[in-house]
Order: C-alpha cells, then structure tokens, then sequence
C-alpha cells in the first residue's frame, strides 16, 4: 500500500537535504533555487522497535519492515500559483501526495541564501500556504459553475452535497483558511478526493534548526514561531537539524545510537518525522510472523481483517475463513506465541474485525 509524504517549502530551506538524509538517494542539495528541478521519488524504511521484539520470539529467516515513500519537491516562490519559478509543475507534484512536510528555515547561516532576503519563518510558512491556497482556489472556481448547472438540471443527492460542501470550501479559501480547517467529514473528504485539493492534506511542520540548537535541545526563537504558529492550527511540529540527520544517516547504527545517547537523546529527528508522518496520513501497521519471515504490513485506520487480508494478497481476501490475531503487546508479555495460545490470548476473529495498530495475524483462507 503505497503512501507519500511531500517534502514542500521556499528554495534553501534544507528540503534536499532532508531528503538525503531520509533516503541516503543524494538528491542535489545546491546552494541556489530550483536545485532540484524534478521531484526525488525515495523509500525509507519505518523503524518500528516491535517488529525486531517479534523476530527476537519467533526468529524469522528474514524480517521485512514496511516502507513510507517521501518526495522531494522543488522550491515554491512567491508567485507559484501564477506561475512564477516553476510553479505550475510544482504544484502538479504536490497534489500527487498524501501529506505534506512543510520545512521552515530557523537557523542563521549567511553563507545560505534566502529568497525572500530576511529569517523569518511566519511569513516564509504564510508565502507557501497563500499560494497553495490560491491554487486550491483556482479549481473551486472552475467546477463550481459547471457543478451549479449539473444541480439545476438533474439534482441528485450527492452532486447537490457536492455543491454545497465546494461553496462551503470557497468560502474557506477566500478567507485564507486552507480546507484542512473545515474539519470536514470522512463522507466529505471522498466527495473531494478527486480534486486534489493541497491544503486539504494533512501537514507536518519542520523545523529545521542549526546544528548546536538541536543538539542541546534549545529551539531558539525561530523555531518557538513555528512551534506557536502550528499549536495554534492544531498541527504537528518536529524540531530537526537536516545537517545533522544528513551526517548520521552515513553511520552504522551502532555509532548512531551511541551519539545520540552522548547527547541525552532518545531518537533522531527523522525517526521522530517518520512516525508522525506515518500516523499523520492515517496509517497503522500490523504484523505477520512465522520461522520464514516476520514482516510489518501498512494498513488505514479502520480496515477490517479482509481488508487487510487482501493488502498480502488477493486470494487472502476471496477465500478468507479467519484471523488469528494476537496483540504483540500480549505476545511479549506471554514470551510465545505457544504460551499465547495456553493463555487464550490468541482470538479467532471474523472477516468483519477491525484491525488494531500492533496486530500479530495468520490469515486463514481457502481457494
């Protein structure tokens, strides 16, 4: 099951090489703007510490993490929406993700340029939004006259919710609120899903700080703007040094681990990143186990067991009987799947049971 996380915001902000760090890929990280004129397209691997406690239980001859696709995408400018830079193209690639990693510059550095001139976060973040809105504008404006004639001739139920969901939106948007807002309805969202609206997506904010700032875990007031600005629209903030998660992605991970313990931290940021995109877009993970492979399985919040059956593969789903399901937290505690099962831990559950994050289940089928 594919996902993707868009790595967006002004030209020198640190987005490539946040990407070389996510993705090891050394994507062109240059001084100047549009250094990366075509998105980078990169796997990383979800670090997941349970899937390694379920292979230390049942010792697979392999293990498989799930995997979390992210784009670089090129610099917008002011102006974007209109074309300016390369705009157009841009914004055509960020429409194409499920979520958005907007990295916002909070280090000082004058040997880096910044496009607008001057540090100052606020207005760089309201830039990239004002023009993401605008576009997202661009094509209400477009569908809302055909839509209002549709309605007219033949108003059926849902292009009549269309209508009124796409006029509630405009308003939005004309007020410089971007649809995420709206808070809108699962039943919503699949009426728009077509559009491709961009501030419809879920965001992330990232702070990219100096090296010394997120080393001592002091943010500093840029980064505090960016921490404020995002409490206040009710999103996510993770607090990074893109120059440092660049350097220890070339360790080994025991040399990464010991240098993050030399500084008193749990994780790095990019593994902070990852998990909060990961569960940003609304996808949990479930596990399957056996002396062949123990593997983490990415599923959607809410999916039932022949669901998820069919996401191994089809023939999971078509002749599904049962799922054999054992929380890996019960599995731990019990020190087996053999203790697990004396203990009645392990459930039988049915095609209709919705599937829990750090689910352990055997599929069985029948074709």
């Amino acid at each position: 099951m594919p996902m993707t996380a868009g790595i967006i915001g002004l030209p020198n902000i640190g987005k490539s090489t946040l990407f070389n760090a996510l993705t090891k890929a050394g994507a062109l990280a240059a001084n100047y703007p549009f250094a990366t004129i075509h998105p980078n397209v990169a796997n990383v691997l979800v670090p997941d510490p349970r899937l390694n406690d379920i292979a230390e239980l049942v010792h697979p001859k392999r293990i498989v993490p799930t995997t979390f696709e992210f784009t670089d995408i090129a610099g917008l400018v002011r102006g974007a929406s209109r074309g300016e830079g390369l705009g157009n193209q841009f914004l055509s690639h960020i429409r194409e993700v499920d979520a958005l990693l907007h990295v916002v510059r909070c280090f000082e550095e004058d040997d880096v340029v910044h496009v607008e001139g001057s540090l100052d976060p606020i207005r760089d973040i309201e830039t990239v939004e004002f023009e993401l809105t605008v576009a997202d504008y661009d094509i209400v404006e477009k569908r809302l006259p055909k839509l209002a004639k549709q309605v007219q001739l033949k108003p059926e139920p849902l292009l009549v919710q269309e209508l009124a969901l796409l006029k509630r939106i405009e308003g939005a948007l004309q007020a410089g609120q971007p649809i995420r807002a709206l808070a809108l309805t699962d039943v919503e969202y699949r009426l728009i899903r077509g559009y491709g609206f961009i501030t419809a997506k879920p965001i992330i904010y990232v702070a990219n700080m100096s090296e010394e700032a997120w080393l001592m875990q002091q943010p500093g007031p840029l980064a505090e703007k960016v921490v404020a600005h995002a409490q206040t629209h009710q999103q996510e903030v993770v607090m990074i040094s893109a120059q440092i998660e660049a350097e220890l992605a070339t360790l080994e991970a025991t040399e990464k681990q010991e240098f993050l313990q030399a500084y008193g931290l749990a994780e790095s940021g990019l593994d902070a990143l990852i998990a909060k995109a990961y569960a940003q877009i609304g996808y949990q993970t479930f596990f399957t186990a056996g002396p062949q492979e123990a593997r983490a399985w990415t599923f959607r919040k809410g999916m039932s067991a022949a669901e998820c059956a069919g996401i191994i593969h089809s023939d999971f789903a078509r002749g599904f009987i049962r799922a054999e399901t054992v929380h890996v937290n019960e599995l731990l505690k019990a020190g087996s799947l053999l203790h697990a099962k004396e203990k009645g831990l392990v459930r039988a559950e049915g095609k209709g049971y919705t599937v829990q994050d750090g689910d352990i289940i055997l599929f069985r089928f029948n074709v």
